[in-house]
């Protein structure tokens, strides 16, 4: 994942709508317990490329923020938050949990891990 949603987050469901990935699904949705809209992390991909557009479409400023990359370096982090019940991780056919190390995304590189761990807003 690179992004998520945080308790600033309204509901008004801006950002479902604009997710390329489909990667972001309501809080009644969420696979997760939680009272704001989620973000899939197995399936975010940071719009490579330009801004989130979640975020871009988001009227709560501070509610999307930064996440560490979904990639092997950060299999770990994924894992333990999937254990945790803070993400809950998709398999695929065959079984397979779906964390960093089986698929990892694209992410970029120009944001900092700093901003991602302290989990940064997106819109700066």
């Amino acid at each position: 994942m690179a992004v998520k949603i945080t308790s600033l987050c309204i509901n008004c469901g801006s950002c479902i709508d604009e997710c390329p990935a489909m990667a972001i699904v309501s809080a009644d949705d969420a696979p997760v317990d939680t009272d704001v809209t989620y973000v899939r992390p197995e399936k975010c991909i940071e719009c490579e490329g330009s801004d989130p557009r979640c975020a871009s479409s988001c009227p709560s400023e501070g509610a999307i923020v930064w996440d560490l990359p979904y990639i092997v370096e950060y299999n770990d982090y994924y894992v333990d938050g999937h254990n945790k019940g803070v993400y809950k991780i998709r398999e695929n056919k065959k079984g397979e949990t779906l964390f960093p190390a089986v698929s990892p995304k694209p992410f970029q590189e120009s944001v900092s891990i700093t901003k991602r761990k302290t989990h940064t807003s997106v819109i700066e």
